[in-house]
């Protein structure tokens, strides 16, 4: 059993996505980041950052004590090599499967999380701020239509890549992007949001919250007054 530590944002998705599709039991503990569940000690001793999605693996590959990760990204790495699925098992077509792992971790999510920002949260709306990430998520968006002009998904099979940034990509009117100027994209995303895992996962996040993480000043304060101090 694992024990998923999540809420209904894109990086809590890739992990929904990925248990789903390979059949895993596991369980829900929902971490309500807009009422500051995400401070509570008990989720701070398996994710010292303070951000969902993390996880509790009781039944480790190596039989030992349970282990606990966070960062969605070696999320879904542990999950591939636990289970020996959605990820290549060829040095080459591994390595292809993690850099766009890291692409998406390092580019993809934190310029479409700005976009999102000074879109949508920021009080001040700052133009050159919210032109720079349109602007910069598009060209990644660009990036990878190019990468799927000759595969059909981004590191040939399905894999732990392409559950890393369709989550991202699902809110694309939010930050201003129009997927069809990205017909490769446009078709990738389409395969992906009809598979039957894709839908699970996402009818379960339904079940679990339908509403704005920022909903009033107070969960305002919570998810971006952090400093230094609020470290615990």
């Amino acid at each position: 059993m694992i024990d998923l530590h999540y809420w209904t944002t894109p990086n809590g998705h890739k992990i929904t996505l990925f248990l789903e599709e390979a059949g895993l039991a596991y369980k829900i503990i929902p971490v309500n980041i807009g009422a500051g569940d995400q401070f509570q000690p008990e989720f701070l001793k398996i994710a010292p950052n303070n951000r969902i999605p993390a996880i509790v693996d009781h039944a480790p590959a190596d039989g030992g004590a349970p282990i606990s990760l966070f960062e969605s990204g070696a999320i879904l790495l542990y999950l591939a090599d636990k289970t020996g699925q959605f990820i290549p098992d060829t040095l080459r077509g591994r390595n292809q499967a993690l850099q766009w792992l890291f692409w998406q971790m390092g580019g993809l999510g934190p310029m479409a999380g700005q976009n999102h920002h000074f879109n949508t949260y920021a009080v001040d709306k700052i133009p050159y701020a919210i032109d720079r990430y349109v602007r910069e998520t598009g060209r990644l968006y660009g990036v990878l239509n190019k990468q799927l002009a000759d595969h059909e998904f981004i590191a040939g099979d399905y894999s732990i890549a392409d559950m890393a940034c369709y989550p991202w990509i699902v809110p694309h009117e939010r930050q201003e992007q129009d997927l069809a100027q990205f017909p490769h994209l446009m078709r990738w995303f389409s395969a992906i949001a009809q598979r039957p895992a894709t839908q699970r996962a996402y009818a379960l996040a339904e079940q679990i919250n339908t509403a704005p993480s920022v909903s009033d000043e107070a969960s305002r304060k919570i998810l971006f007054d952090q400093n230094a101090r609020t470290v615990k």
